[in-house]
């Protein structure tokens, strides 16, 4: 049974741009490739051949995934997202307890994650501690060097 992954619309039609390039660009490429490797000569002594033909496996594979994603995928409608605790596509501010800091991250699915942006997966361990929290409650998270005390400030969809 596959995952069902849940997206912005600009997170799945970026998803689905990139499977249509590797189907549409990289895979001509790849079977070219190999067609200029075949014939060189001899396939038992050709690395080349051998190179393209095992780039040409990787490439399916990768292809063979990103149509899974796809397939699984799921449009989130934000306005219908309750704001009382932290779901999917939450902006949450936060108070890190142990420094005092305040940061604020929005939670998304794993292939739009980017943490420059700001934007967690909700797979990550702060993410999983973080989901279903309301305002005011404190999620303490395992990480590699402690347990972070994060409490919820607010909650808001953006």
């Amino acid at each position: 049974m596959s995952k069902v992954s849940y997206y912005t619309p600009e997170g799945l039609k970026k998803l689905k741009d990139e499977l249509n390039q590797l189907r549409d660009v990289e895979r001509p490429k790849a079977s070219q490739a190999i067609a200029e490797a075949r014939d060189k000569g001899d396939l038992s002594e050709n690395a080349e051949y051998d190179a393209a033909k095992e780039a040409q496996g990787l490439l399916e594979m990768k292809i063979s995934k990103m149509e899974e994603l796809v397939a699984n995928a799921r449009i989130i409608d934000e306005s219908q997202l309750d704001t009382s605790k932290v779901l999917v596509l939450s902006t949450v501010k936060l108070e890190n307890l142990n420094n005092k800091m305040q940061l604020s991250y929005t939670l998304v699915a794993e292939s739009e994650a980017d943490l420059k942006a700001g934007k967690i997966s909700v797979t990550s361990p702060i993410g999983k501690g973080l989901l279903g929290k309301q305002v005011g409650e404190i999620a303490e998270i395992q990480v590699p060097n402690g347990t972070l005390k994060l409490k919820i400030l607010d909650i808001s969809r953006e």
